[in-house]
């Protein structure tokens, strides 16, 4: 028996006034980025070392930049290398679409470890906070490239919530997009907020950067089993797709960097009740 929900008629243009159009995509950019802003705040506030509130209103512009600049190059490199080789004009191009989360989370990596060694910050400390609000972005992007019929899943015609969306032919798909919104979004914030609630885990500077790591490359490789591999890339090494391929190393990375953050231990000063946060 084949099941199948009818895509939402969801008007990919949010807002249109003219000759202006605003895409729900832009607004999940920019809700993610002004969430994970005002949580970044939230959460430097209460923690020891973290950055003040000007100095996260500035990093703001310094994430998108990362996000921006590092999404595209590794959707370059990772996805298409030989064809922007031939067509190097072409990677300015972003409005034509095409962004690595891979690649945007080195790009991040690198704004945070020159933010903080130009304001005087630990780099470890500004790495934990920043990836406890990354999951917010990825929740906002996840659901606009569902509103988007995008990046849809494998076929399941026997799932009682598989969708039939406009550009995935007439065979019933797993809605993906919605699988990682919950695991790279929901799930992911709501772990990393309770070990940040931990003050013995706040004291291990990275741990937390580690957890996300870790966390967001097991969703993504799970996920990828429900997620239709790029058409132009297919499976790759071992049966597994570039995306699969790329969260290895995070989950390593993440893992080693865990194990590793008890050498950076920052006591905290104690808090008036004894109550920990």
């Amino acid at each position: 028996m084949t099941f199948a929900l009818p895509f939402p008629a969801i008007d990919p243009i949010a807002i249109e006034i003219g000759p202006l159009a605003i895409r729900w995509y832009a607004l999940a950019y920019l809700t993610g980025l002004l969430g994970g802003w005002w949580y970044l705040r939230f959460l430097a506030r209460r923690t020891p070392g973290g950055p003040t509130d000007d100095q996260a209103d500035d990093f703001l512009v310094w994430a998108t930049l990362g996000v921006v600049v590092g999404g595209r190059l590794g959707y370059v490199l990772f996805y298409k290398p030989e064809y922007y080789l031939a067509n190097p004009l072409d990677i300015v191009k972003v409005w034509q679409g095409g962004m690595a989360f891979h690649g945007g989370v080195l790009g991040v990596i690198f704004a945070i470890w020159l933010f903080s060694r130009l304001r005087g910050l630990s780099f470890l400390r500004m790495g934990d906070l920043v990836c406890a609000v990354v999951p917010i972005g990825l929740f906002f992007g996840r659901i606009a490239n569902f509103i988007n019929g995008e990046l849809w899943g494998r076929p399941a015609p026997d799932v009682p919530w598989a969708v039939v969306f406009p550009h995935g032919g007439d065979v019933p798909r797993h809605p993906s997009q919605l699988y990682e919104a919950i695991l790279e979004g929901l799930v992911l914030v709501v772990l990393l907020h309770l070990l940040w609630r931990v003050a013995a885990i706040r004291e291990r500077r990275g741990f937390i950067a580690g957890a996300f790591l870790a966390g967001y490359g097991l969703s993504r490789f799970t996920v990828e089993f429900f997620r239709e591999p790029d058409a132009f890339l297919g499976t790759l090494a071992a049966g597994l797709t570039m995306g699969q391929l790329l969260s290895l190393p995070m989950i390593l990375a993440g893992a080693a960097l865990m194990i590793a953050s008890g050498r950076f231990r920052q006591a905290e000063p104690p808090q008036a009740g004894g109550h920990t946060a």
